[in-house]
């Protein structure tokens, strides 16, 4: 059985090239490190170029997507595997079932809802699967330095660093998610 990666990421079509070519170099590594992928669905934006990626490099294709989005982001109908489901609820809840851990690329307000997701149920023990974030030329440094500062005002009990790795390139991804760090939430802070 092949783990499979859920990859979090921008379906733009409108960002700069260098964002394609992570996604791309991103995919053909993936398959290289024995992991399949679980995302989206989508066939467009970083999404798409991840999802060629790994499937040009023999990879497996996980994709789930909302019938309401199918047009909107281009399903991915070459994928190994294409859930339709009825809401974002659902996509997000089977992708998360799915997966063995997660990736979190540069993107915009779904991604970001998607990492909080993640961090929140690694926060409170409801999974212990690896979560890292690929801050791309420093795109999440300053949503990492809010982080810290929930931290320093006592939003947050502990760093950041508890509930996610930082790489700031692909080949930075793997070590941190093949030894990843253990979370235990402080119930003090729940």
């Amino acid at each position: 059985m092949t783990k499979l990666l859920c990859v979090y990421c921008s379906s733009s079509t409108r960002l700069d090239p260098k964002y394609y070519e992570a996604g791309e170099r991103l995919g053909r590594e993936m398959v290289a490190h024995g992991w399949g992928l679980v995302y989206g669905g989508g066939n467009v934006g970083i999404m798409g170029a991840v999802a060629r990626s790994v499937q040009s490099a023999g990879g497996v294709v996980v994709g789930v997507i909302p019938d309401f989005m199918k047009e909107r982001e281009l399903a991915y109908t070459d994928a190994t595997e294409l859930l339709i489901v009825p809401t974002m609820r659902e996509r997000k809840r089977i992708m998360a079932e799915r997966a063995h851990a997660f990736l979190t690329l540069p993107g915009g307000i779904g991604t970001l809802e998607e990492l909080s997701e993640i961090m929140t149920e690694r926060h409170l023990n409801l999974t212990r699967k690896p979560l890292v974030l690929l801050n791309q030329d420093g795109f999440y440094d300053d949503l990492l330095r809010f982080f810290e500062r929930m931290v320093a005002e006592r939003f947050k009990s502990r760093g950041v660093a508890e509930l996610l790795a930082v790489a700031p390139t692909v080949a930075d991804v793997w070590p941190l998610l093949h030894n990843p760090k253990e979370y235990h939430a402080d119930p003090l802070w729940l």
